[in-house]
């Protein structure tokens, strides 16, 4: 059953994190329906319980729901079955499990606040949506599905620029890989098929306005990343079409933006220090490094930056690469 694999016997901490349940007889008062679904070694676990872990199985249906119960109480009584004998072991008080228990509780402490404070985010207007839709033609109006080649070059800065001059130079692909080799830089190839909305927007731009055959070079934290476009076709879509994704990213966007300034704001009522090897924490941080493989849904609020591309389209000399 699809989602239930998830739940079955999760790690020992997910289950000492939950902790052990009230012990009861579990009798009902009279006239009130039993919320326990189940006991282990007189510890109940409740109709709560199973009710929490449903909610977290994507896509349930009503006719799922009945096996699904009976699922998740055999998982939850296989949780506390571990959870009890580690206890009994006196895991519960290794260092290492303090720690992820603190770790797990902080995090999820912190989720909770910002899901209470932020809400749900307003649904933009139809203005906001026709705008978003026609400042980015390469995404819809002339919307392409690429077929790409990348070369993953590892080179040290001082090399990078012979590597561009002799990708400028070279008449096809294998002539350059056959001198990345010869000059025995490390190289990793790869070719797919994506559209548009799975390149990354930094990138998009360019690849939009480059003829087939012609190559980018892209930086990346190791080296170089030379995105060679084989081939392209225009597969156009309506505002129609369009309006659900633009409408789930200006909401992610918009969520993006509430979540920094409310973090902002409580940052800056608390008192943060910094100290002794991690005082320069206190610093504005650098840029994240970019994410060098171009596979970052348009539409996803968690899209990683991708990287600079360079300037120029570089190689129009470099034909009959696909």
């Amino acid at each position: 059953m699809h989602g239930l694999k998830k739940l079955y016997l999760p790690l020992l901490i997910v289950a000492l994190m939950a902790g052990c349940g009230d012990k009861k007889d579990g009798t009902a008062e009279e006239g009130k329906p039993t919320q326990v679904a189940a006991k282990v070694n007189g510890t109940e676990l409740t109709v709560s319980q199973v009710n929490y872990a449903l909610q977290r199985i994507p896509n349930l249906d009503k006719d799922q729901s009945k096996a699904a119960s009976l699922q998740v109480i055999r998982n939850l009584v296989d949780q506390e079955v571990l959870a009890q004998k580690a206890q009994s072991e006196k895991l519960d008080r290794d260092p290492v499990v303090v720690q992820a228990l603190d770790a797990a509780r902080r995090q999820i402490m912190a989720e909770v606040y910002m899901t209470r404070k932020l809400g749900t985010p307003a649904e933009p207007t139809d203005a906001e949506v026709s705008d978003y839709f026609n400042k980015h033609p390469e995404l819809f109006t002339k919307r392409k599905i690429y077929r790409l080649q990348e070369l993953s070059i590892k080179a040290p800065k001082e090399k990078q620029e012979a590597i561009r001059k002799q990708l400028a130079d070279s008449k096809t692909l294998n002539d350059f890989v056959a001198w990345l080799k010869d000059e025995k830089y490390p190289v990793q190839a790869s070719q797919g098929v994506k559209p548009a909305e799975q390149l990354p927007q930094a990138l998009l731009p360019k690849l939009a306005e480059m003829p087939d055959g012609q190559a980018m070079v892209v930086n990346t934290p190791e080296g170089l990343l030379v995105i060679l476009l084989a081939d392209s076709q225009v597969q156009p879509v309506t505002l129609e079409q369009a309006k659900p994704a633009i409408t789930r990213l200006l909401q992610n966007e918009a969520r993006q933006k509430a979540a920094k300034a409310e973090l902002d704001k409580v940052k800056a009522e608390a008192k943060i220090e910094y100290v002794g090897e991690f005082a320069d924490a206190g610093k504005e941080a650098p840029a994240p490094a970019a994410d060098t493989t171009p596979t970052a849904p348009a539409e996803s609020a968690a899209a990683p930056a991708a990287p600079a591309a360079d300037a120029d389209a570089i190689s129009k000399g470099v034909s009959g690469l696909k």
